[in-house]
């Protein structure tokens, strides 16, 4: 008997910027595919700063069929405490 392995696709979104997964990835579960997702958040925001002070960064999970699974958002809030000195 073959055994198939999960394929998980992963929909991207940095609030200007958003890409469906067409392609998908070979996985062995559902926790993989949660452990991509939560890694894939980092290098989104590197990609992305220093561009602005507020921007949400997600990344949805979504199973062979379309359903989604799991989705995770990193938030970056970010703006002056006082004013900064020296005009920058």
């Amino acid at each position: 008997m073959r055994q198939t392995v999960p394929v998980f696709f992963f929909d991207t979104s940095d609030g200007d910027r958003h890409d469906r997964d067409e392609e998908g990835q070979d996985l062995p579960d559902a926790q993989a595919a949660r452990r991509l997702a939560l890694e894939t958040l980092p290098a989104m925001a590197d990609d992305r700063l220093p561009d602005g002070d507020n921007r949400v960064f997600t990344v949805s999970v979504r199973d062979a069929r379309g359903t989604p699974i799991y989705a995770v958002e990193l938030a970056l809030k970010g703006g002056w405490v006082a004013a900064p000195s020296g005009g920058g």
